[in-house]
């Protein structure tokens, strides 16, 4: 569970409200459920008409990144693969055939299997490294996804601010129907530059710190598994796979 997370929502939700509440201003005001639908309807909208099916639902799913992140055991996968080393320089790569059968890590678990099945080591890099790129260019696509909605919201609450200024003019000779028209168009900005900033810009970013964290834990596990089957000594190895992550 990410708690800076949770803290960062927090913290910029109070500081708005704790703003709107010492000017003076009621706190009711910030709720406008039409501005609501036009800013975040439209910039989803947006959004699915900008990005394939596959990568809008990736950024679905890696959105709960930002509170629960992939889990990378790094120090225990470091041990890990030092001991498929021991047991590789003690008994021979068949002694390995037991350990892909129980490998959670399905990325490790393939080079186990290329290693296992006696492939060179240009061979098993080639082949690990093409399916590195593949997921971290998903990845990155998927969290540009956040990227655009943090570019199209602004704009989309423009749009909801002149609809209410176009609901005033129109009823002019009304006053009391001024005061909805009015709230429309300023909230709606709000809406539209607040979600930006507080909320999918920051989102973006930290996807794609996690991509590139989970990037580097995938490097090292190619680096790892490549130095098994080069017969690299345990403390060169060791020292080389720590430094991923110094």
């Amino acid at each position: 569970m990410d708690i800076f997370s949770f803290l960062g929502i927090f913290l910029a939700i109070i500081a708005i409200l704790s703003g709107q509440y010492l000017e003076g201003g009621h706190l009711t005001s910030l709720i406008n459920a039409p501005a609501a639908i036009i800013v975040l309807g439209g910039t989803l909208g947006a959004v699915m008409l900008q990005s394939p099916a596959r990568i809008f639902l990736r950024a679905i799913k890696m959105l709960f990144w930002i509170f629960i992140p992939p889990k990378l055991s790094i120090d225990a996968t470091i041990a890990k693969i030092i001991t498929w080393s021991d047991s590789v320089r003690r008994d021979g790569l068949l002694s390995l055939e037991n350990e892909v059968e129980i490998e959670d890590n399905l990325f490790a678990r393939k080079g186990l299997q290329l290693l296992v099945d006696g492939n060179e080591p240009e061979v098993i890099r080639k082949v690990l490294e093409v399916e590195l790129d593949s997921k971290a260019n998903l990845d990155r696509q998927a969290a540009k996804v956040f990227e655009a909605m943090g570019g199209y919201s602004p704009t989309i609450g423009i749009i909801g601010a002149v609809m209410g200024l176009i609901h005033v003019m129109e009823n002019l000779s009304d006053p009391g129907k001024l005061g909805g028209g009015i709230a429309v168009a300023f909230v709606a900005t709000i809406y539209g530059v607040g979600c930006a900033n507080l909320l999918f810009i920051p989102i973006a970013n930290k996807l794609k710190s996690l991509v590139i964290h989970e990037t580097q834990y995938r490097e090292m596990i190619i680096e790892g598994i490549v130095s098994i089957s080069e017969g690299e000594y345990k403390n060169s190895m060791e020292s080389k796979l720590q430094g991923f992550f110094d």
